[in-house]
């Protein structure tokens, strides 16, 4: 449905993570996946995050979702932006799987906004990657290279950096892409009503690591290993923590992470899970196993549903991370990396299923909690 235009190992070799870039028509007769009023629609359900940003008497303010009207974009210099909009909408879900060139654990989420005349949010600085696609109507963009900036809240629901020196600066027509690495200031303002499609990639920091993992081994190391001293010596110095002792305490810090396989478990969990509701609907009638035979027989397609985080690892190819949580898959890696792999699933599943009935019980199972749907 979009096909990028562009040649991706040079972009990947030149601009990725590197410098920002403009890829003029990146795709081609680019076709709005979403209408403007399908777009205000999501923002009035409360499982959307959704927000308001305009002015008023020269001040910048901030609404958050879910919205009843939508008086203010009556008015030029306003901006509705809706997050994950790819969770919740399949077409704007096939925008998406154009990025996946790149890992699918790094993909975010699709966040799209729509801005009347002079509408936009302000300089700003991100913290992930971002390919910015223009929709509906044109808009003008400045993008400076990375760097240090003064930042200060402008409201409450928004940060914005100092004044900058645009590297790019340029109008953006349909079909156009920026790309934005992380920590380049960017600002953005519709020159006539103007959609954009934002596809941001998470990059975890130190913190968020330290801190996830921390908390699931809280959850789930029972065994906790203890500091310990047998061999103390008298202390002529008690107040002073000795080398060895640091040392020692390190390793106790260090024990459940000493090779990258012992991370696995965790990160795979966390990783997986959704940083926003998943548009999940429940069956009507559970399936059997028999029936998900019977629908690939007649020829069905399994579509992962909407903002479905799903991955394995090169070293553990027999356990599947779906939505937070752990499956094993001993004996049908090949399932997993079915699942992982693509968006879609059909005719291939029925050779797997042939040699392997746990896996055709595992597959029916994430049926059944919604994670994959037949059409």
């Amino acid at each position: 449905m979009f096909e990028l235009n562009f040649e991706i190992n040079q972009f990947l070799d030149t601009y990725w993570q590197k410098k920002p870039a403009l890829l003029k028509q990146g795709f081609i007769d680019f076709q709005d996946p979403i209408a403007v009023d399908e777009l205000a629609g999501l923002a009035m359900e409360v499982d959307l995050e959704s927000r308001l940003v305009y002015q008023e008497d020269g001040k910048w303010m901030a609404e958050t979702g879910p919205f009843k009207t939508f008086e203010k974009l009556e008015n030029d210099g306003a901006t509705l932006l809706v997050q994950a909009v790819d969770h919740w909408h399949p077409d704007a879900q096939q925008l998406v799987r154009s990025f996946r060139f790149l890992p699918n654990w790094r993909i975010d989420d699709l966040m799209i906004s729509y801005s009347t005349p002079k509408g936009g949010v302000g300089p700003h600085i991100d913290n992930y990657d971002v390919f910015i696609i223009q929709g509906e109507g044109k808009r003008h963009w400045r993008v400076g290279e990375r760097q240090e900036l003064p930042e200060f809240a402008a409201h409450g629901a928004l940060k914005h950096c100092a004044e900058f020196e645009a590297a790019i600066d340029v109008e953006m027509e349909p079909g156009d892409i920026l790309y934005i690495p992380s920590g380049c200031p960017h600002e953005g303002y519709a020159i006539e009503p103007s959609i954009n499609y934002s596809v941001g990639f998470r990059a975890p920091d130190q913190n968020d690591l330290l801190s996830s993992f921390t908390d699931y081994n809280i959850d789930n190391n029972e065994n906790a290993l203890f500091y310990t001293d047998p061999d103390m010596q008298v202390r002529e110095k008690p107040g002073r923590i000795e080398e060895t002792e640091l040392n020692k305490l390190h390793q106790v810090m260090l024990a459940n992470c000493q090779t990258p396989e012992l991370l696995i478990p965790w990160f795979g969990r966390m990783i997986s899970e959704a940083k926003h509701d998943l548009d999940i609907a429940e069956l009507e009638e559970t399936l059997e196993e028999q029936d998900i035979i019977a629908l690939l027989e007649e020829g069905a397609q399994f579509t992962r549903l909407g903002g479905l985080r799903a991955v394995y690892f090169e070293q553990a190819p027999n356990k599947i991370f779906i939505n937070g949580n752990e499956y094993a898959c001993l004996g049908f890696a090949e399932l997993a990396q079915c699942l992982c792999d693509q968006d879609e699933t059909a005719s291939e599943l029925l050779e797997i299923f042939k040699d392997t009935p746990k896996a055709l019980s595992l597959f029916t199972a994430l049926v059944n909690l919604g994670y994959w749907y037949a059409e």
